[in-house]
């Protein structure tokens, strides 16, 4: 067999080439200054509008077992007692978003986790209070996706949401 015809076929394929475009899911948490201040709509609204599908989403009041639980990262950081009892203040809404590239999409979308060093237009930079009361978490890597959204969702219950097994 003589492949006298591939430099002709590897052209074609170059110029059709077919990008491949993972869908993932990752957790992003309105905080309870964005549940009590009534944002909630507004920031639902933007992060549908830059191309997230809602697959999950609940109010949940963390006791402070869960907050510790969940946040127990950032467990020796001096900011960690503080952020239990602000996650602890209040109805939060954990959220399961879907789209491609989720995880880095979503960290670009909210900004900074400073709102004046966030940029222009992302969620923090246009409602989030401070530093510590910045609106929103987003998981930072797909492996922490998968236990954060784990740590609020059951398979089972994303699966019965959506009738096929997710991401």
């Amino acid at each position: 067999m003589t492949l006298c015809c591939w430099p002709q076929w590897v052209g074609f394929f170059q110029s059709h080439a077919v990008h491949m475009v993972e869908i993932m899911q990752t957790l992003a948490i309105l905080k309870p200054d964005a549940v009590e201040s009534g944002l909630t709509g507004k920031i639902l609204a933007h992060l549908e509008d830059t191309g997230f599908k809602i697959r999950a989403a609940r109010l949940a009041l963390l006791t402070e077992a869960e907050a510790k639980a969940f946040y127990k990262v950032h467990e020796e950081r001096p900011f960690y007692r503080s952020l239990v009892a602000y996650m602890t203040s209040g109805p939060c809404m954990p959220l399961v978003l879907e789209r491609e590239d989720a995880v880095v999409h979503l960290r670009e979308v909210i900004g900074a986790t400073d709102p004046s060093e966030a940029a222009e237009g992302t969620v923090r930079r246009l409602y989030a209070e401070s530093k510590e009361r910045n609106v929103i978490h987003a998981s930072d890597s797909a492996e922490n996706a998968v236990k954060e959204i784990s740590f609020f969702f059951s398979a089972s219950e994303l699966e019965r949401l959506w009738g096929k097994p997710t991401r």
